[in-house]
């Protein structure tokens, strides 16, 4: 790990925010007053039901318990100049991890304890990051009108069910545009692409005895391949349908945008000075379809 990394003072989300969910969120808050009523009806009894379940069932990380890991996430938020959450670690066998913030009273993020031992220090910092960055962008309050959205659009008779489909779709497309954001703030707090990349190459196909023999340059390889399938009409429809309902971009797709950032100007220049003068339009062909 670094032994000095640079603290982006004055950070705001707009500066590492990917052209696709500036675009997507843009639409959403088209939507005049709703996320105000999605955070003064949901959010306290969300943020207390969350609390007590993470309370009751997980280990609240602090000074005092696992401390090293407290450590990773208060560097972490401090690059980021964000406020600390809550952590706790949750036992699951599956590598995962979720961050919750609705109020702002209570945010807090959950590691899987299979996702910790998988990754390096390095890496866990990262994943803490790409969650943070999730609260540097307020995704959490979107993404939950996006979902009261689908299901009053259920509830409704006949035309409603294409109402729905139609509605989740955009919301699945806002989702991935968002985790591009948030990977861009892992790469801000890692500030080496290579470990983020690598976060992405586990989470694919890694495990505590593999992780380590995996080659990063291989995967990377990789990811121009599955790039390369857009040259053709086939290869391109191929991709979007297998990619319509995914919460998530595929991961060789989030390493090349990383991969791609990491070596922008815009990116170096907001290292260097916590200011960016990025063109925040999108421009990556097929608009929020960029998977």
């Amino acid at each position: 790990m670094q032994l000095s990394k640079t603290q982006l003072i004055g950070l705001t989300a707009d500066d590492f925010r990917h052209p696709l969910d500036l675009e997507a969120t843009t639409t959403l808050k088209r939507l005049p007053g709703l996320d105000m009523i999605v955070r003064s009806l949901l959010g306290s009894v969300a943020e207390q039901f969350f609390y007590l379940n993470n309370i009751a069932s997980s280990v609240l990380v602090s000074e005092k318990q696992l401390p090293h890991l407290h450590q990773l996430l208060v560097e972490a938020a401090r690059i980021l100049d964000l406020e600390p959450p809550q952590l706790y670690l949750q036992q699951n066998p599956a590598p995962n991890a979720y961050t919750f913030a609705m109020q702002g009273k209570q945010p807090f993020m959950v590691l899987h304890t299979s996702l910790v031992e998988m990754l390096t220090p390095e890496e866990i910092q990262g994943v803490m990051a790409h969650e943070l960055g999730h609260l540097k962008c307020e995704h959490g309050v979107y993404l939950t009108l996006a979902n009261i959205m689908v299901l009053g659009a259920s509830l409704l008779p006949t035309w409603g069910t294409a109402i729905a489909q139609s509605l989740q779709a955009q919301m699945l497309q806002w989702v991935r545009c968002a985790e591009f954001s948030c990977d861009r703030a892992a790469l801000l707090v890692a500030q080496d692409p290579k470990v983020v990349m690598s976060i992405l190459m586990k989470l694919a196909g890694g495990s505590p005895t593999l992780a380590p023999q995996l080659n990063l340059e291989a995967f990377i390889q990789q990811a121009r391949d599955y790039e390369a399938i857009s040259n053709t009409v086939l290869g391109e429809m191929l991709k979007q349908a297998q990619t319509e309902q995914l919460t998530h971009p595929v991961p060789v797709l989030r390493a090349k945008e990383i991969d791609r950032w990491s070596s922008s100007q815009d990116y170096h220049h907001l290292l260097e000075t916590g200011k960016t003068e990025y063109n925040r339009k999108a421009t990556t062909k097929g608009g929020w379809r960029n998977w």
